[in-house]
Order: C-alpha cells, then sequence, then structure tokens
C-alpha cells in the first residue's frame, strides 16, 4: 500500500503561530500534483494544515469552515482555537470506522493566546509548543528542536517553519516544490504566503 508524503508544521511564539506544509502531493514514488494546498484558513485566527490524503483534507476543512462561519453567527464571537480543534476531533471520530487518512495541525492566536493543536487520524488532541506530522516530520523536527524558543516573535516563527520544511524537502522524496504558510498573530492573519523552493 502506497501513503501519501508531506510534511506539515505548527509553531507557537510569543502572541503568534506559523502553520505550513510543503505542496508535492505524492503516493510512493508518483508525485500526482507539485500545486498541492495543505494548508487553509479556517478564520481570520485559526488555521490548519493537514498531511494525508488531499481529498479527505478538502473535504473536512470545508465541513469545519462552515461550522465554524455557523458558530461565530450564532455567538457573535470567532470561535477559540480549542474551539475548532474540537469540531475537528468531533468529525474525526465520529468517521472512525471509516477514517480520514489525515493528521492535522490546528493553530491560531486567540483571547487566551497563541496555540497549536495536532490532531490523529481518530481525533486525538494534543497541545504543545509545536507539532509536526507527515513522512518528513523526523528531520523537520530536529530543525525545530535545534532551535525554538517559547519567545519568538512572528518573523522568527515564520522563518522557523519554512527552515523546518526546507530541511525535510531534501530529505524526504514525498515532501517537496514549495512552501504554504499562514502566519497568526493577535491581529488575526498577518500571511498567506507561498515559497517556491
Amino acid at each position: 500500500m502506497y501513503y501519501p508524503g508531506a510534511t506539515t508544521v505548527g509553531i507557537r511564539g510569543r502572541e503568534c503561530v506559523a502553520i505550513a506544509a510543503e505542496k508535492r502531493f505524492a503516493y510512493g514514488y508518483f508525485v500526482i500534483s507539485k500545486q498541492a494546498r495543505k494548508v487553509f484558513k479556517i478564520t481570520n485566527y485559526v488555521g490548519a494544515a493537514c498531511a494525508g490524503v488531499v481529498a479527505d483534507m478538502q473535504n473536512l476543512i470545508k465541513e469545519v469552515t462552515a461550522v465554524a462561519n455557523l458558530y461565530k453567527l450564532e455567538q457573535n464571537t470567532e470561535p477559540s482555537v480549542k474551539t475548532i480543534a474540537k469540531i475537528l476531533s468531533w468529525n474525526l471520530f465520529g468517521n472512525r470506522y471509516f477514517p480520514y487518512f489525515m493528521e492535522t495541525i490546528v493553530g491560531g492566536v486567540d483571547r487566551d493566546g497563541p496555540h497549536v493543536v495536532v490532531l490523529d487520524p481518530l481525533g486525538s488532541m494534543i497541545e504543545d509548543d509545536y507539532a509536526v506530522v507527515g513522512t518528513g516530520a523526523e528531520i523537520a523536527v530536529g530543525v525545530i528542536e535545534n532551535l525554538y524558543r517559547r519567545d519568538m516573535g512572528p518573523s522568527e516563527v515564520y522563518e522557523l517553519a519554512a527552515k523546518s520544511i526546507k530541511a525535510s524537502m531534501s530529505r524526504d522524496a514525498g515532501s517537496g516544490n514549495g512552501i504554504d504558510i499562514l502566519l497568526y498573530t493577535s491581529a488575526g492573519l498577518k500571511a498567506d504566503d507561498t515559497i517556491s523552493v
């Protein structure tokens, strides 16, 4: 069985979060696309990045974005990062018998500060300072662990996310073809960039 390759990271700093993924969509040794988007804006304060089957990512993120928009209309407030992560968790666990083949990192900044939450395919949630998923995770996490500090500013977490994905792309055959990055601060979405590598 072939597994889709990917490298996806989420890093929180001082009042900021960067989430990033590379753009290659590969099954085994075959590259299906060099322009796959694995990083998604859900609200102006929360986004998600995924590794796994792109169709599963796109479908689930559309559902979660719709529920987040309804939440905002009904509650007249922005959903928190943990609220978005919990909506994803419910969807993933509700489909545990026919699971989505994806791992997800939810990141953003809300009234309680910056958050990075990683979810497995069955919906387990773990919050941490940084998270890495996908076939290139071992390489990327080595770079982050070496350079990470809790007091990093927006430009520093942005650069660290890019650097860790670039390192992974140089060693993991399932990762490559550029990087998509979302940078959130307490003021909302600050950057939605694509970096050519």
